[in-house]
C-alpha cells in the first residue's frame, strides 16, 4: 500500500517536529527556548539525506509517529520566528475555504469559450493542493493556471484546481549564475519581465508567450530558437493520489518539442507546484532567427544588443502577428509544427518545392504548420462565431460566444483539408478539455 503524505513526526527528548513531505522532502521545526520555532525545508539530494527521510518515514531512532491533529497541538506551542520558504511550500495545514460550485471559466481562459466548473478551489500552497486532491476524489480532477493553452469542449463534471502558487526566491548565485525558483501560478510573461529586470538572463526570446509558469514545462514551451528545458533546473510536484512531493530534474521530465512525462506517461498524475531554472547574466544572446535580425536592424540594436533588447524584438514580433487575447480570444499557435521523416519530406517537397521547413533531431524535418495552412487557403477565413487570424494563419479566434466545439470544428476541417493537400498531419497543440 503506497504511503500517504504528509506524514507526521516528533523527535523524543529534542521537541523537533516534522512534517515529511515526499520521499525526499521534509520540513522541520526546530525549537528555540520555550517560545519560538525555526523553520528549515530540506531536500534529500544525496543518499545520506535520503536514508534520513527513510528512517523518519519509518519512526526509528528517536523520532515518534504523530497525528497531523497532535502536529498541530505541538506546533501551536510556539511562535515561528525563523523561516526561508520556497514559492508555496506550506506542508500543512491548508487555507482554503469550501468549493466554488459552477464556477464561470470563460473569464478564465484566453480562449473565452463558454463553460462552467462543477467544483474549482483557488489553491496557494501545497497544503491546499493536498486539501483539494482529498476532497471529493471520486470526481475527475483538472488543474488551471493561466488558461492559455485550453479549449474546453464542455462543462467540466468535476474538480478544478485554480493554480495561483505564487513567489520567487533566489537559490544560488555565484555572480554569473542564478538558480531560481518560481512558483507555478506566476504569469509566464510577468516571470521573463522580473528576470530581465533583475540580470537574470536567458528566457528573453520566451517574452509575451502567455499562460503559466507551471505550464512552461508541461509544453516545454518554445519561440525562436529556444525553449523551456534550455534554461529549465527542477520542478517540484505533487502526486494526485499519495500527496507525494518529488523533485523531477531535465531527464525525468522527459522533454520533446512541445511536450513532456506530463503529457505522455505520467499525464494527469501529477500537480505540478514550482519551477527552477539556471539562468546566467552572461547568457548568450539567441538572434539567429531572421524575423529576430530584422527587427533588430530596424531599431539600430544590430551592434551591442542587449538580452532586454532581443525581448523588445520578440514582443513587438509578437504583438505584431498574434492577437490580444483580451481583445480577440486565442491561445496562441493552435497547431504543432509537424516533424515528419525524410523520406516523408521528399513526397512533400517533391510536389510543393517551395514548403517551408527545417532540421529536426534524427534526421527528421519539422514543416511550418502556418505555412501548410496559409497555402491551403484558411489564413482569414471566418465563420459566424471563430475563424482563422487574418495575419497568424497559425492561430484560431473566436470573434465572440464561439463554443468549443465550434473552434474544434474549424480545426478538424483545417486538420483535413492540410492531410488531404499535403498528406501532413497536424496535431493540436492546444490541450482540448472535455472532446
Amino acid at each position: 500500500m503506497a504511503t500517504i503524505f504528509p506524514q507526521f513526526r516528533s523527535l523524543e527528548g529534542a521537541d523537533t517536529l516534522y512534517v515529511i513531505e515526499g520521499p525526499r522532502h521534509v520540513t522541520e521545526w526546530q525549537p528555540m527556548g520555550a517560545e519560538k520555532w525555526m523553520v528549515h525545508q530540506h531536500y534529500a539530494s544525496d543518499y545520506p539525506r535520503y536514508q534520513w527521510v527513510t528512517e523518519l518515514l519509518a519512526c526509528e531512532g528517536a523520532a515518534t509517529d504523530l497525528s497531523s491533529e497532535e502536529w498541530e497541538a505541538h506546533v501551536h506551542k510556539r511562535n515561528v520566528v525563523s523561516a526561508s520558504t520556497a514559492p508555496g511550500r506550506v506542508p500543512w495545514p491548508a487555507e482554503v475555504g469550501a468549493w466554488q460550485r459552477s464556477a464561470e471559466l470563460g473569464p478564465l481562459t484566453t480562449f473565452g469559450a463558454e463553460a462552467k466548473s462543477e467544483r474549482m478551489a483557488v489553491v496557494r500552497t501545497d497544503a491546499d493542493v493536498r486539501w483539494a486532491l482529498r476532497s471529493a476524489p471520486d470526481q475527475p480532477l483538472m488543474v488551471l493556471g493561466g488558461g492559455s493553452n485550453v479549449l474546453m469542449h464542455r462543462d467540466w463534471t468535476g474538480r478544478m484546481l485554480h493554480m495561483q502558487v505564487t513567489g520567487v526566491q533566489k537559490l544560488a548565485d555565484d555572480g554569473d549564475e542564478i538558480e531560481v525558483v518560481v512558483g507555478a501560478g506566476e504569469s509566464w510573461h510577468g516571470w521573463v519581465m522580473r528576470s530581465l529586470d533583475e540580470g537574470w538572463n536567458g528566457l528573453e526570446n520566451l517574452a509575451l508567450i502567455p499562460g503559466s509558469v507551471g505550464a512552461s514545462p508541461m509544453q516545454n514551451i518554445g519561440a525562436y530558437g529556444v525553449e523551456v528545458k534550455d534554461r529549465f533546473a527542477w520542478l517540484e510536484a505533487i502526486h494526485r493520489e499519495t500527496g507525494a512531493l518529488e523533485r523531477f530534474d531535465a531527464e525525468r521530465c522527459a522533454f520533446g518539442y512541445r511536450d513532456s512525462l506530463f503529457k505522455q506517461a505520467e499525464r494527469e498524475q501529477w500537480v505540478i507546484v514550482r519551477v527552477a531554472f539556471r539562468l546566467a547574466r552572461t547568457s548568450p544572446l539567441q538572434t539567429k532567427y531572421g524575423a529576430i535580425q530584422s527587427e533588430l536592424a530596424v531599431r539600430g540594436w544590430d551592434q551591442g544588443t542587449t538580452h532586454r533588447q532581443v525581448a523588445e524584438a520578440v514582443m513587438h514580433i509578437r504583438r505584431s502577428k498574434l492577437p490580444d487575447p483580451e481583445v480577440l480570444g486565442n491561445a496562441g499557435s493552435f497547431f504543432k509544427n509537424p516533424v515528419i521523416s525524410q523520406a516523408a519530406f521528399e513526397a512533400v517537397v517533391a510536389a510543393h518545392p517551395d514548403v517551408v521547413h527545417y532540421p529536426a533531431p534524427n534526421g527528421q524535418v519539422k514543416l511550418a504548420a502556418g505555412w501548410l495552412i496559409d497555402q491551403a487557403g484558411w489564413k482569414g477565413h471566418r465563420r459566424a462565431t471563430c475563424g482563422v487570424h487574418d495575419r497568424q494563419a497559425l492561430v484560431l479566434v473566436n470573434h465572440g460566444g464561439a463554443t468549443g466545439a465550434e473552434i474544434w470544428a474549424l480545426a478538424q476541417d483545417i486538420m483535413q483539408d492540410v492531410l488531404a493537400k499535403y498528406g501532413v498531419q497536424l496535431e493540436p497543440e492546444v490541450n482540448q478539455i472535455g472532446l
